[in-house]
């Protein structure tokens, strides 16, 4: 039986257009029907990357690629592509039209290939999986069609070189932010720090360092585990698991010091910058004090998770932990996770504290979840996480929303992040301007 879903909180397969997008040089060329690349960056918006949104080549498969077969047209708009667009990357990817059809997409991509042109090719139908899982399966088809073919040296090792997977693209709004802070601790313990996706990345460039990375990092609840086993399975690199995202002083310094024990560091610089860190980010804190004290009736006192795994869990630890902002009864996962990974997730937040616990759903329907919460009627101040689909539901409540999965409909995004020291000093002040702006 079919499944309404009301207010999504994630695209289909083909949204990894967006990843594509964020890595520098690299175009999305998309086999699919008129009007789904365009959606799809309507519903993870902002930004263009290099040749995103409008500039993406597409074919418009219609009725006649439908009876006939659009595979023509396919290697019409991949040599039209080389002709016209300054790329260093070309990712051809699939919509729901051509695999039901049965174009041989990789048979086309494949002649391109045999020419040595840089493209590569990935089965992306709609409805195969959604963004999530197709980041991991773009990130194989890079590296298996394109780094294995190009990268001049595969097998010695560089000391202190890492490969950073985290934020999906895009459908983690706040992607530029986290990655810039990850890239910025990690090298501050002494490590190279490739993150493979936005302005703090080499470009494409940097995929060819990919195998010679002393081990990988993942920073997520599970996007990215699959590119990290297959990283080790083909390249024999080891891979450190962080399950959720590191924010504030204790996750991040239990995050750092995890890693240095994993990796070759000069352990005692290492403690030397996390122990800076710490104290910089308590400094903060500190000078704090009279303000939380001051308005703490009038801050919010329990906090609703609708968020992705990684996200969820490593913002519920810094609300209850570091900032006294105490979990409601049930949380949300909205991020369809895959079965294998939730008695995990479900055991982070049963152990979010040695005093606290909380249950944890996996809803993936944003209308069943915000009814979950009416019907909670929270008698304190709350503080919603979710996305911009929840601004009615927090202006019912009296609520503070605090908009960080999409879609995010009201405010810019530039470089802003969660992630680290610096991301949980920006999340007190984004969750604080909010409870500010409702005196009057």
């Amino acid at each position: 039986m079919s499944k309404l879903i009301e207010q999504p909180r994630y695209s289909c397969a083909l949204g990894v257009q967006q990843s594509v997008i964020a890595i520098h040089r690299a175009v999305p060329v998309v086999h699919a029907g008129p009007g789904c690349s365009t959606k799809i960056h309507g519903f993870l918006g902002q930004g263009e990357g290099y040749a995103g949104g409008s500039t993406i080549p597409c074919t418009n498969s219609s009725e006649a690629e439908i009876v006939f077969g659009g595979e023509n047209k396919l290697r019409g708009v991949i040599h039209g592509a080389f002709k016209v667009i300054d790329a260093d990357l070309f990712v051809v990817l699939t919509g729901c039209t051509s695999d039901i059809v049965g174009d041989d997409v990789g048979q086309v991509t494949r002649e391109f290939q045999a020419a040595g042109k840089p493209v590569v090719y990935a089965e992306t139908g709609g409805f195969k999986s959604n963004n999530y899982v197709s980041h991991d399966l773009i990130i194989k088809a890079i590296v298996e069609q394109y780094v294995d073919k190009f990268a001049a040296d595969k097998t010695s090792v560089i000391p202190g070189l890492v490969n950073v997977f985290a934020s999906v693209p895009y459908q983690d709004p706040y992607w530029i932010g986290n990655l810039q802070e990850l890239k910025r601790i990690l090298t501050g313990i002494g490590l190279t720090v490739s993150v493979l996706f936005g302005p703090e990345s080499g470009g494409v460039e940097e995929w060819l360092s990919i195998p010679r990375a002393e081990f990988n990092i993942v920073v997520s609840a599970w996007p990215g585990l699959k590119s990290a086993q297959l990283l080790e399975a083909k390249y024999g690199t080891p891979f450190y698991h962080f399950p959720y995202l590191p924010v504030g002083g204790i996750e991040t310094g239990r995050f750092l010091r995890e890693v240095a024990d994993f990796s070759s560091v000069d352990r005692a610089a290492a403690k030397a910058f996390i122990a800076e860190e710490e104290r910089k980010f308590y400094t903060h804190i500190e000078r704090t004090a009279d303000f939380m004290l001051e308005f703490r009736y009038g801050l919010p006192r329990v906090f609703y998770t609708m968020l992705d795994a990684s996200y969820a869990v490593g913002l519920a630890k810094y609300l209850l932990n570091e900032l006294g902002i105490l979990p409601a009864q049930t949380q949300y996962v909205v991020d369809n996770t895959p079965e294998e990974y939730r008695a995990a997730i479900v055991e982070r937040f049963r152990t979010i504290s040695s005093r606290r616990s909380a249950n944890v759903e996996f809803v993936e329907d944003g209308g069943a979840i915000q009814e979950a919460i009416r019907l909670d009627k929270p008698a304190q101040r709350a503080l919603i996480l979710g996305s911009g689909w929840e601004r009615d539901l927090a202006a019912e409540l009296g609520a503070d929303l605090l908009p960080v999965s999409v879609p995010i409909t009201y405010r810019l995004i530039l470089n802003c992040g969660y992630a680290g020291y610096n991301g949980g000093l920006r999340l007190i002040e984004d969750i604080y301007d909010r409870v500010l702006g409702t005196y009057r």
